[in-house]
């Protein structure tokens, strides 16, 4: 059945930079102010001309949007290709003393993670976790004294935990080594994810505590356990993982105060609850998972088409992208039942609008259903089923009248499960 609202809403909150600007809300980042950390975006152009032809495509991110989809990804985020070293902790509290040994925690995230990442990004990420510190860390304070409620802002709550862990932590930790910090509280600190999800995320927060002469900038939280009683923790649990670590290489949350009906489980995003599921393709070329000439650009009118490969696979060309306005346009892609996307029942093409210039958590992707009303072709828990069957098959047609835009599934290679495409714009 469908995921519950409660349980798939999640808050990722503004860097302390932001807050004054947009008091009483909990998602979205700000940037750091050194130009020497690395940014993501495409890996590279292979030529002028085809940097050229790709410009139109690589949507801007305007100033003031929070985890905007824009291309390239602000800096100030944690790189999203080659080594990525992961600092993990797990805290416990003087009133809520973490349950077995710490590592048991650490467990329950890896290697699942890493091998997530690894599949996800063709192996272009090497995602590293380390705990130099295997045991709880226990905070000075008890766990109420924080403050820290669903939606809590960074000031002052987080801002003192965070300073906490950094002077329990920095006498045996180098925090300048690594890229990012999760830090895993003990899950009996806090309500069960069942009646609301705790877990959050700071980004690109210039103005966060220092460590090691570093500003402690893109850091995870992670409480409770996404555990829906169906038996399959063991292997789904780790999810919140990824999610809360998209966003510290800058992307949005997908899901809105309705929940994940505007992307559903097509990219952990949304839906990060239950079954596998994968990323979208723009956010794999946003990422610097794809490289450029992967990419198709359909920038002016007339018709192309285009062959595309599912985007589970590695190799061949994974995303045409339709560019609307300077901050939109509509992305098409392969989905397939491969890979991380574990829970697709109807492969295909799936289409989705991408707006630069929306928030995060306010539905900057929306997936275009190829059947509306169907009630979807699933009944997993956990996977908004009204657009699990949302991709196009051969014969079948979107249009956007307003833009002029039309898009038809043309064939299917059964073989190598590439689909040929056509777009015409006016």
């Amino acid at each position: 059945m469908e995921q519950t609202r409660r349980r798939i809403r999640r808050p990722v909150a503004f860097g302390a930079a932001t807050t004054l600007l947009i008091t009483g809300l909990a998602t979205a980042s700000s940037t750091l102010p050194d130009p020497t950390r690395a940014s993501a975006g495409p890996i590279s152009a292979r030529s002028t001309d085809e940097e050229s032809a790709l410009a139109p495509c690589r949507i801007a991110s305007p100033l003031g949007v929070q985890l905007s989809e824009g291309i390239p990804t602000a800096p100030g985020y944690a790189r999203s290709t080659g080594k990525v070293r992961a600092l993990t902790l797990m805290i416990d509290f003087p009133d809520a003393r973490g349950e077995g040994p710490a590592m048991n925690r650490f467990a329950e995230f890896f290697p699942q993670t890493t091998d997530w990442f690894r599949t996800s990004s063709y192996g272009r990420l090497s995602y590293r976790p380390e705990a130099p510190l295997r045991d709880w860390l226990r905070m000075p304070m008890p766990f109420a004294s924080y403050g820290i409620e669903r939606g809590s802002p960074y000031e002052p709550g987080y801002r003192q935990l965070v300073q906490d862990i950094v002077a329990a932590a920095d006498p045996k930790v180098d925090f300048r080594a690594y890229d990012l910090v999760n830090v895993l509280v003990t899950p009996n600190a806090g309500p069960s994810a069942l009646d609301t999800v705790l877990s959050v995320t700071f980004s690109g927060n210039g103005e966060a505590p220092h460590a090691d002469g570093s500003p402690v900038a893109n850091t995870s939280f992670i409480y409770s356990r996404q555990d829906d009683g169906s038996g399959s923790y063991h292997e789904t649990g780790y999810r919140v993982l990824p999610h809360e670590n998209g966003h510290v290489f800058g992307l949005p949350d997908l899901y809105t105060a309705e929940g994940g009906g505007a992307v559903g489980h097509w990219d952990i995003m949304s839906e990060d609850w239950g079954a596998n599921n994968d990323l979208l393709g723009w956010h794999k070329w946003k990422l610097g998972w794809l490289d450029d000439d992967q990419v198709r650009c359909s920038a002016t009118s007339g018709s192309r088409e285009y062959t595309l490969t599912p985007l589970a696979t590695k190799g061949g060309p994974k995303l045409a992208f339709i560019p609307l306005t300077p901050e939109s346009g509509y992305a098409v892609e392969v989905r397939t039942r491969d890979g991380n996307d574990e829970a697709v029942c109807e492969p295909g093409v799936l289409i989705y609008h991408v707006q630069s210039d929306v928030d995060t958590g306010n539905g900057p992707v929306t997936v275009a259903d190829s059947d509306r009303g169907s009630g979807g072709c699933t009944r997993r828990p956990n996977v908004h089923a009204e657009l699990s069957d949302a991709p196009y098959r051969p014969g079948e047609s979107f249009t956007d009248p307003e833009s002029g835009v039309h898009i038809t599934v043309l064939s299917e290679d059964r073989e190598s499960g590439s689909y040929r495409v056509r777009v015409t714009r006016a």
